[in-house]
């Protein structure tokens, strides 16, 4: 089936929450929302079959989950990501983040270090500090629009003595898609200093320009034994509000003791719909999953040469997964809060503040996982802000 992802999508009766919450984000409701990660397109067609399926038996009660499913997640990973995993020790988790939030709790304790590389997704922050954890971070070094992993400065918060190391991968605001040299000294140094690894792969599946995945538990039997993985088909297909992410654990005692919490306050089960859906996308959405990458890919081509040619204060980092977008605005010379206010109150743009990130102010993060109008609207309201600023 051929999907087309120029026509726009009415969301606003859908209670999405990057349209309905700009008034408490951005303090007014007309700008063009391009900051929360999700995507503006409709489902896979095979996805939608399987949920109005579902809806049209008309009864939601209590729901089982078959074997079928977590079988349907080990054959997408074995097909995409040649990753052979037991299925015995996979589990249900509401999304990566209540998954990254659960292994913080129950594998470390109040006070204890966590590390993680920056800048990064900012709920690593939230899920470090809100458990009374002390959140540790390596920032990546940047040359050329490029970040890599500054190994000296990384082994030297490895000695500080984290409980454990959170690893984005890909990795999110910049986009990068670490090389197996590059995890393999990563998970070398974490063994060296007894640290567990926790890595969020919700991104996994959008990979750009022919790069692959590597699934960080995939490298070694070491690592494997080292690592909880954490990934969701919401991110790849679009069905964050159906709630529903896996944990890939490396033995069945972490298992237990994980999912030991999740049993504790009785959440356990898929919805009903997120269960068909899920199991939907991995085994029919591929198709749509490509078109979809193709499609994105051009969305990044646009913003980046729409930059380069007629707003050149604003330099731009060519994401290798992800549609999310880094953008550096430092040559505009608005500090502290007046870039986002700028953004907001000039621009008409509603985009992800960097420093919510653990970076300095001058960053932001665009969303460009929308119709191709949209973003050529959003890019002409930025022009038309940045001339008016530096004529």
């Amino acid at each position: 089936m051929r999907y087309n992802f120029d026509v726009p999508v009415d969301r606003s009766n859908n209670l999405a929450a990057k349209f309905d919450e700009r008034k408490n984000k951005f303090g007014r409701e007309d700008v063009i929302p391009l900051w929360i990660a999700d995507m503006d397109f409709m489902v896979a067609q095979p996805i939608m079959d399987a949920i109005q399926q579902r809806a049209s038996q008309g009864i939601f009660g209590y729901t089982s989950r078959p074997v079928s499913y977590f079988e349907s997640v080990c054959d997408w990973q074995k097909r995409r990501n040649h990753w052979e995993i037991d299925r015995d020790l996979i589990g249900f988790n509401l999304g990566v983040v209540p998954a990254l939030c659960t292994a913080v709790r129950e594998f470390s304790e109040e006070k204890d270090k966590i590390l993680f590389l920056t800048p990064v997704y900012s709920e690593f922050f939230d899920t470090v500090e809100k458990w009374g954890r002390i959140a540790l971070t390596s920032a990546l070094k940047e040359e050329n629009q490029h970040y890599t992993v500054d190994f000296q400065d990384f082994e030297e918060k490895l000695k500080q003595g984290p409980k454990m190391f959170i690893l984005c991968s890909p990795h999110n605001p910049v986009g990068r898609v670490w090389s197996r040299e590059e995890l393999v000294k990563m998970g070398e140094l974490c063994l060296k200093y007894n640290v567990m690894v926790i890595s969020d792969e919700i991104h996994s599946d959008l990979m750009l320009w022919g790069k692959k995945h590597i699934p960080f538990a995939s490298i070694s039997e070491a690592f494997a034994r080292n690592t909880i993985t954490c990934i969701s088909a919401t991110k790849t297909f679009n069905l964050a509000g159906l709630q529903a992410s896996t944990t890939i654990f490396p033995n069945a005692e972490v298992k237990a003791k994980f999912e030991g919490f999740w049993q504790r306050l009785d959440i356990t089960r898929n919805n009903c719909f997120s269960v068909v859906a899920v199991e939907a996308a991995y085994r029919y959405g591929e198709d749509w999953l490509e078109q979809l990458l193709r499609y994105v890919e051009q969305n990044i081509l646009y913003v980046k040469e729409f930059c380069d040619e007629n707003i050149p204060q604003i330099k731009t980092y060519f994401p290798e997964s992800t549609y999310l977008m880094w953008l550096d605005c430092r040559a505009l010379n608005l500090g502290g809060d007046a870039l986002v206010n700028f953004m907001v109150n000039e621009a008409n743009l509603g985009l992800g503040d960097g420093r919510a990130f653990g970076t300095d102010a001058g960053f932001m993060r665009m969303n460009v996982a929308c119709p191709k109008a949209t973003l050529e609207k959003a890019m002409n309201h930025l022009k038309q802000a940045v001339d008016r600023l530096v004529k």
